[in-house]
């Protein structure tokens, strides 16, 4: 058995904040509040959501190579859902020259590709077999939001999201991680989700889902749990926001074909804690869902207080 450390995310492109939830300048070495509370987080695995590359907010900084340097990880993934620079009061302005899915590892660290993006990363010290990543259209509206540093609420159109799957390798085997970050839009993220759920259906067990899904309570664990059900009830455009526009899968080098898995039923939540806004948290947005996985696994629950970002990690410690 492995004991692992596995945490989600939800940065805020790395914002810094104060003890009232109100937003603090960089510092002069943009990366040091997000290189600092990745380092407290000590995860194997580490799914991060609002992931910034080469934006000017956050300092220009890589930061999901930062993420992964930060606890010594030696693989990662962020797939960008947008390139582009944030608009001035909320939106993107798109970069219509770079494709709308593209995936980064280490091998584009420093590599001159500084073309600014924003989406989900996801990072393993463990060895890994296969990445998969997948992007997910935007609800076509979006929803007036409490803006972190703005008063009241402010009309937030829906931005596209991405996902990102590795197959790990623990003591006991080969098991399925996902990072997903999903639309604010209700009834759009379920299907969303459920579609997450048809796309790993060939992927080995034990599943863990990791992510901010905009979702509360039992409701994601309801959605996988009877995700047909939720595909027949939702309207027909919120039901193709479920698969993807494009995909991106790779295999390491030398791996063997992995065993297909032909449905995935028994999802579970393994932690149930509000995470959000990370001052004073009254909700749970932020997950960490599983199939294979028993609860009894978990031997730790933490949602640690940072300083970065109006979501605390979602922190737990488990058996595979």
């Amino acid at each position: 058995m492995s004991h692992l450390r596995v945490a989600t995310f939800n940065l805020l492109h790395g914002q810094p904040l104060d003890p009232g939830g109100r937003p603090l300048p960089l510092p002069r070495d943009p990366a040091a509040p997000l290189a600092e509370a990745i380092a407290a987080l000590d995860a194997d695995v580490l799914a991060l959501q609002e992931v910034d590359r080469y934006q000017e907010r956050s300092g220009l900084v890589d930061q999901a190579a930062v993420a992964a340097k930060a606890i010594g990880a030696a693989d990662w993934r962020f797939a960008a859902a947008l390139h582009g620079r944030p608009a001035p009061v909320a939106g993107w302005i798109h970069d219509p020259e770079v494709p709308e899915l593209r995936l980064y590892g280490p091998d584009e660290v420093d590599s001159g590709s500084g073309t600014p993006s924003y989406g989900t990363a996801l990072i393993t010290r463990l060895p890994v077999h296969q990445w998969r990543a997948r992007r997910f259209r935007p609800a076509p509206f979006g929803l007036p939001l409490r803006v972190a540093g703005r008063r009241g609420l402010t009309p937030v159109p829906d931005e596209p999201r991405a996902a990102v799957a590795a197959v790990l390798e623990a003591d006991s085997g080969p098991f399925t991680v996902v990072a997903a970050h999903l639309s604010f839009v209700p009834g759009w993220n379920m299907g969303q989700l459920a579609g997450i759920r048809r796309w790993i259906a060939d992927l080995p067990a034990p599943y863990l889902l990791l992510g901010d899904f905009n979702l509360v309570g039992a409701v994601p664990r309801t959605v996988l749990g009877g995700a047909a059900l939720v595909d027949a009830g939702l309207p027909g455009r919120a039901r193709r926001a479920g698969y993807p526009r494009r995909s991106v899968r790779i295999r390491a080098r030398g791996a063997a074909p992995l065993p297909r898995r032909p449905s995935l039923h028994g999802w579970r939540d393994l932690a149930r804690t509000p995470t959000y806004p990370a001052h004073r948290p009254s909700v749970q947005f932020d997950h960490v869902l599983a199939v294979g996985v028993p609860r009894s696994a978990v031997s730790g629950i933490s949602t640690p207080v940072l300083g970065v970002s109006d979501h605390r990690p979602l922190l737990l410690e488990v058996e595979l």
